[in-house]
């Protein structure tokens, strides 16, 4: 059967339809795009902001434009299932912590029932079946779920409270990339900061990498995003290993301490600027990218500047810049003053001009040195991939290097957003 799996939001979402995927492989499935009309068709959704609110619609609506039948999972189908339930009978509504029984449903419906069985809350359908990725940089989700209640976000009601997948899990999903011959994993999680703080006995995240590094052989570890507390001084000693990639990332959300404490963060301005230093004295050469929320209730220019004036003076490598986007149920929809879009646009676009500028001026830093590169796409202009820092590489092309290769690159110049380089000695 032709089956398309369609995909919105953060990494742990990409993990997770990636594991739909396998299963589906494995069982003698097709992936397909949309343009190769698909029998059926997941919809992997998102409810981040009313932006991916409105994605996550346009591709239902798509899809059932399409004559296929839709299994819609995902955060968004999670806090809006009544108003799913009235898009049409060839619409499935799959719970988040059900996607691992989404090849039963689909085996149900080939078979005339489509009855979910009762769900076992697992949280990775630990599946590893022969089947060759095109990411390149596979993303294996460690945790799922939230502790935490910042106060603009509905993320912790779709998603539940922390959960920590086993080591053992973990590494064996490793070691089946790495017989796959993949060169790079990405852990994530919702929360990757609180892994193992559920598990017994108790866990943590620099344990899981320390034991990745012990049990297996894969060159490079890439962490996803990670609270400024949570990055403790036994985290950053795995960084001195040369297969931890040198790159974090780290959400800071505002550079005001009223506006912080308005959003329900854990820490203050003062916080989040001694943990960049102690990062960076250790690690001078790291990439840190961080997450900012622009026209948060209650923002006004004084706040703003804030916020502006500390991005400016923090040796950030690149900027995500979101518009605040008012959830329904979060306490930050009903605070008062609340910015104008036409203020949150203006603010997102200077920020976003200041990150572009953060960018540029990081790749600069690296003309001339010699950089481990992930060759992840080849085209017109030669071939693409990213460096264990996090830089986006475009390089000569040559008929020897394969897609997924882990190849040495000097880096001769920056392009817009990217370093061009190339190809040096492999290593």
């Amino acid at each position: 059967m032709k089956i398309a799996v369609l995909t919105l939001g953060c990494k742990t979402n990409q993990a997770e339809s990636m594991q739909i995927e396998h299963a589906l492989g494995n069982s003698g499935h097709q992936i397909v795009d949309m343009a190769e009309k698909p029998e059926i068709c997941i919809i992997n959704t998102c409810t981040v902001t009313s932006k991916a609110d409105y994605q996550s619609r346009q591709l239902i609506h798509r899809a059932l434009k399409n004559n296929s039948k839709v299994i819609v999972t995902g955060c968004y189908a999670e806090l809006n299932r009544e108003q799913l339930k009235k898009a049409g009978s060839d619409i499935e509504i799959v719970k988040n912590v059900e996607k691992d029984k989404i090849i039963n449903l689909i085996t149900q419906n080939i078979s005339g029932n489509t009855k979910m069985e009762k769900s076992c809350h697992s949280i990775t359908p630990s599946l590893h079946p022969p089947v060759i990725l095109s990411r390149h940089r596979p993303i294996i989700k460690v945790q799922d779920g939230c502790n935490y209640s910042c106060s603009y976000c509905a993320i912790p009601m779709a998603r539940g409270r922390s959960r920590s997948i086993s080591e053992d899990e973990v590494i064996k999903e490793i070691k089946f990339y790495e017989s796959m011959g993949y060169k790079e994993v990405v852990l994530t999680g919702i929360h990757l900061g609180t892994y193992g703080l559920d598990l017994k006995p108790k866990k943590s995240l620099s344990l899981l990498v320390n034991n990745i590094l012990i049990n297996t052989n894969i060159p490079r570890i890439r962490l996803s995003s990670l609270e400024i507390k949570e990055i403790t001084d036994e985290l950053l000693e795995l960084f001195d290993e040369d297969r931890v990639c040198k790159h974090l990332h780290i959400p800071l959300q505002s550079g005001d301490d009223n506006t912080l404490k308005l959003m329900n963060r854990t820490y203050s301005v003062d916080d989040f600027v001694s943990g960049i230093e102690k990062i960076t004295k250790k690690l001078p050469d790291i990439a840190i990218g961080t997450d900012v929320i622009v026209g948060f209730p209650g923002e006004g220019e004084f706040e703003f500047k804030n916020t502006k004036y500390l991005i400016e003076s923090m040796p950030f490598s690149y900027l995500h810049v979101f518009p605040y986007s008012s959830r329904s149920g979060t306490k930050a929809a009903v605070l008062p003053k609340q910015v104008a879009k036409v203020i949150k646009k203006e603010r997102a676009d200077m920020l976003k001009s200041i990150g572009m500028a953060k960018k540029q001026d990081y790749i600069k830093r690296h003309i001339g040195k010699t950089l481990d590169v992930i060759v992840e796409n080849r085209c017109d202009k030669g071939l693409t991939g990213t460096t264990g820092n996090y830089i986006k590489v475009l390089m000569d092309d040559a008929n020897a290097v394969k897609e997924g290769m882990l190849v040495n690159v000097r880096i001769l110049g920056q392009k817009d957003s990217a370093a061009v380089g190339s190809l040096a000695k492999n290593p």
